[in-house]
């Protein structure tokens, strides 16, 4: 598929999607919106894919949404758009959120507002001294959306969510380690680089069973002790469809080698 406002590259099992409107600091507007749905579609059906990186051109990661551009012009909103109740904000993160791959921020810059609940979305987020987190909401009048008031406190914590989305206050690179918002803190000029390590790494994995664990894990945040065994259970029985992955992860530990899985 071709995109106008965002890159799709593909190499080694990791997708590289990288918002590609480095005049606006990556800002959401309607085109990139809807190529990120599209884009993560696309990923999501490709089985080379084994794992997803996110990423922005130029200096920044994502600014949030653009308020910058034409507004939509007047007359009665369409039937569809009144009985949305996600909105695009909704739909972008729940895309994100449902990829059954491993998703990794490659946060290079600045993450503010919806941009900074995008890679919140993802798994996991690797970062430098020259990334930056803003919430931004409350300096708009308004509250959080895109999933941060879901994802934020279960990353951070409750009382360290509402202090960044209260006082909207920036973080750099250093602290957002330091408070989980980074999994991996690296030099700025191998941001990248480390991030398809750590993709290609991922991607070397059985892709069933980490679609299944990855499921598993995020099935865990709403459900009971008990509930969650029994998932445990329904998740270990998808892992074990995949015979072929099951059969080389023993042959590959008898004979002291890497396994080579290939999702089957």
């Amino acid at each position: 598929m071709t995109y106008t406002s965002l890159l799709l590259e593909r190499q080694n099992g990791v997708a590289t999607i990288t918002l590609n409107r480095p005049e606006k600091l990556n800002a959401l507007d309607a085109t990139l919106r809807q190529e990120i749905l599209e884009a993560c579609a696309e990923v999501q059906n490709d089985d080379s894919v084994r794992a997803v990186i996110f990423t922005g051109a130029g200096r920044g990661f994502c600014s949030g949404a653009d308020l910058t551009g034409p507004r939509p012009e007047g007359g009665e909103p369409r039937r569809a758009e009144l009985l949305d109740d996600l909105s695009w904000v909704g739909r972008q993160a729940l895309a994100v959120y449902r990829i059954d791959k491993p998703t990794i921020a490659a946060v290079n810059g600045v993450a503010a507002g919806a941009g900074m609940s995008l890679a919140l979305a993802c798994d996991l987020r690797v970062g430098s001294e020259a990334s930056r987190f803003k919430t931004v909401f409350i300096e708009r009048n308004l509250s959080p959306d895109a999933g941060m008031t879901y994802f934020l406190p279960r990353i951070v914590g409750m009382s360290r969510a509402l202090d960044l989305v209260l006082t909207s206050r920036a973080v750099d690179g250093a602290e957002a380690y330091r408070l989980g918002l980074l999994d991996r803190f690296v030099e700025h000029d191998r941001l990248l680089a480390e991030a398809r390590l750590l993709a290609e790494q991922l991607a070397a994995g059985p892709p069933i069973a980490l679609g299944a664990s990855k499921r598993a894990l995020q099935h865990s945040l709403d459900a009971s002790f008990e509930d969650q065994l029994r998932y445990e259970i329904f998740a270990i029985s998808l892992a074990r469809r995949a015979t072929e992955d099951t059969k080389e992860a023993a042959l590959s530990f008898r004979e002291k080698r890497p396994p080579r899985f290939v999702g089957r």
